[in-house]
């Protein structure tokens, strides 16, 4: 059996499927989901899901929510610290594989049918052109993948920890805003779960619209504002001006960003968003305002208009990646 799992900064999803020559990514013998922070370590996480289940493991590949170098995953917004060779121990010396959850996610993008999508921009895509992935989820993840002349091949980075840059009066005031608060405004600082409340304390601190006294209060009483926040902006009843500019500058934001991976990575092939947020704010990103900024690159701007623009709705996307990475490593 492989043990394949997608561990995020809120979420966890673990799997075990056979190693055999028809293994399928998408069907796993094996489910279960986990609050990931209800886990003071993967290593308790990883005996949670294990606790009963009469399996041998002889394999595992795990995606991990930060970047990984040589074995070693340091969880961005988690405190845990992970190797390889401390989980192969602990999982009895078998074969063990860490991976950026972002290359995992990338790594399914070509497993992904027509149900799995949602194509807010058709564009003309090219055949084996570079495809770009951009997750906003509890962080904010970034990969893309390359064609090798037989197939394509994921790669992770980091570039939503890339510096904020702001487009408008708006934006630089945003961002004057944050840095009198942190040292470091990236994206995922403005354009992600964790970034969604800081959206909110703007808008709100700048005087756009007063809090409704019953959103304080929801607020108050959340462990999270960022669903609250969204939910108020989608439901629009009660109205929230407030919410709904919040999730508008969010949109405008995440297509702008979206629209500079795809011109460094010139994803001719096409832009696909993933993670937790975009699936649920559908209505929102299909309103123009992400197409918009994702064109407005000034003479670059035909290009980004032929590249194809899609959302991952498969909440098992990373899961079956790294099942996929899993079953050709072992």
């Amino acid at each position: 059996m492989l043990l394949a799992g997608d561990i995020g900064g809120t979420k966890s999803i673990l799997a075990l499927y056979p190693i055999q020559a028809q293994s399928d990514p998408r069907a796993p013998a094996v489910e279960k989901r986990f609050i990931t922070r209800d886990f003071p370590s993967l290593a308790r996480l990883l005996d949670a899901f294990l606790a009963g289940l009469d399996v041998e493991v002889d394999a595992a590949c795990l995606a991990v929510a930060g970047p990984v170098v040589k074995g070693k995953a340091e969880a961005v917004n988690l405190p845990w610290v992970v190797t390889e060779q401390s989980l192969r121990a602990r999982l009895g010396n078998i074969p063990v594989r860490l991976v950026n959850d972002l290359q995992a996610t990338a790594y399914a993008i070509p497993l992904l049918n027509a149900p799995d999508l949602h194509t807010l921009h058709p564009g003309e895509p090219e055949p084996q052109g570079t495809l770009a992935v951009i997750a906003p989820g509890t962080g904010l993840g970034e990969a893309y993948l390359v064609w090798d002349g037989t197939q394509y091949r994921a790669y992770a980075s980091e570039g939503g920890h890339a510096d904020f840059a702001p487009r408008n009066a708006v934006e630089m005031a945003l961002l004057r805003f944050l840095l009198k608060r942190m040292d470091h405004v990236s994206y995922e600082r403005v354009c992600s779960g964790i970034g969604i409340p800081n959206l909110y304390a703007f808008l709100k601190e700048s005087g756009y619209a007063p809090e409704p006294p019953w959103l304080a209060q929801q607020l108050l009483q959340a462990d999270d504002p960022t669903p609250v926040i969204v939910a108020a902006a989608l439901k629009k009843d009660p109205p929230c001006s407030l919410c709904e500019a919040t999730l508008d500058l969010f949109v405008s934001i995440l297509g702008a960003e979206a629209g500079n991976l795809a011109l460094k990575v010139l994803a001719t092939g096409g832009v696909y968003l993933a993670g937790g947020i975009p699936p649920r704010i559908l209505d929102a990103l299909s309103h123009g305002e992400f197409m918009k900024s994702f064109i407005r690159k000034g003479r670059l701007a035909d290009r980004l208009i032929r590249m194809p623009v899609h959302v991952v709705l498969n909440p098992n996307t990373a899961l079956m990646g790294a099942a996929r990475y899993g079953f050709e490593l072992f």
